[in-house]
């Protein structure tokens, strides 16, 4: 089932308020940017955090869907639906294997509901069946997407099968650009876009990451023959999630780069000023979010690019 081409953002934002935030032990063993936190109330600031950022998004024109987490069965890391669901111009949701055991539980019927209920579900293509071969591709934080390119830039880890990355591009007809990423330590980059963002016009990346000369060049000049910005960004960035921003169009179609307040003051004044030139920057404290949970911003939205269902007259 191929898509057309589609535009790179959309106004529609798929967010799932959480019950029971806390650290997730099962994601921690390849998430290095988790840390526990030892207060009692991370729940309850997590809540506040995310109802603050939704308030960000919508004051700013955005449509944002929310889905409040059931408390039973716990899933601890709900408030990251883009690594389980993605959302395709041709009314394809396509539903993705997870690595950890405790996350497969978020894929939740209640959720989907939600989405058929506003908008047109033309297929559902599952690939959850994968989880029991052991083989994993989490969503959009496995794969960042160049949608009107077609193009699935994937950094290859324990969350990111290069056999899955195939799968997903024999049914979408997109076009593979995988590689390998590392940290500052050397360490596997757990997801795609921790390290990368595509917008329309540039792309915002962390080329250190990528060690092997040979696969950053492919990257890099994937990236040029689209015609899009290079914006690099640094290891020390990289770990306050400036790679995990998300460019979004509101009601009045005026491009937005959204991100957290940790992102954002990660940025020195040219690459702000660049990014600034494309579209306008907005920005949401998540901090308690970011520390226990290993996500940001981008992690916590689901791009909905179905289209809307008419309302009944």
């Amino acid at each position: 089932m191929t898509n057309p081409p589609a535009m790179q953002h959309t106004s529609y934002i798929l967010m799932i308020k959480p019950s029971r935030f806390d650290f997730n032990a099962q994601t921690a063993v390849n998430n290095r940017f988790q840390v526990r936190g030892d207060d009692a109330a991370v729940a309850t600031k997590a809540a506040k955090e995310f109802d603050t950022f939704v308030g960000v998004l919508r004051q700013n024109g955005i449509d944002v869907t929310v889905v409040t987490d059931t408390p039973e069965p716990h899933t601890p890391d709900s408030v990251f639906p883009n690594n389980w669901i993605s959302f395709h111009e041709n009314g394809t949701v396509m539903l993705y294997p997870m690595f950890a055991e405790n996350r497969r539980m978020e894929r939740k019927q209640e959720v989907l509901d939600a989405i058929q209920q506003k908008f047109n579900v033309t297929a559902i293509i599952d690939l959850s069946g994968y989880e029991k071969q052991g083989s994993f591709l989490e969503g959009t934080g496995s794969m960042v997407l160049d949608r009107s390119n077609q193009i699935a830039y994937a950094c290859l880890s324990p969350r990111t099968d290069t056999k899955l990355v195939a799968v997903f591009c024999e049914k979408t007809g997109y076009r593979a650009v995988t590689f390998t990423a590392v940290d500052a330590d050397s360490l596997p980059i757990y997801h795609t876009n921790v390290m990368m963002c595509v917008a329309d016009a540039y792309v915002v990346i962390c080329l250190e990451c990528i060690k092997d000369t040979d696969e950053r060049k492919r990257v890099t000049d994937a990236i040029i023959q689209t015609g899009k910005q290079v914006v690099e960004i640094s290891f020390g960035q990289v770990n306050h999630f400036t790679g995990n921003m998300l460019q979004v169009h509101n009601d009045k179609g005026e491009k937005l780069l959204v991100m957290s307040s940790q992102a954002f003051k990660s940025l020195n004044e040219m690459q702000l000023h660049t990014l600034q030139s494309f579209n306008r920057v907005i920005h949401s404290d998540i901090t308690t979010i970011e520390s226990n949970g290993g996500g940001s911003a981008r992690c916590m939205m689901a791009e909905v690019f179905l289209s809307l269902k008419q309302p009944a007259i």
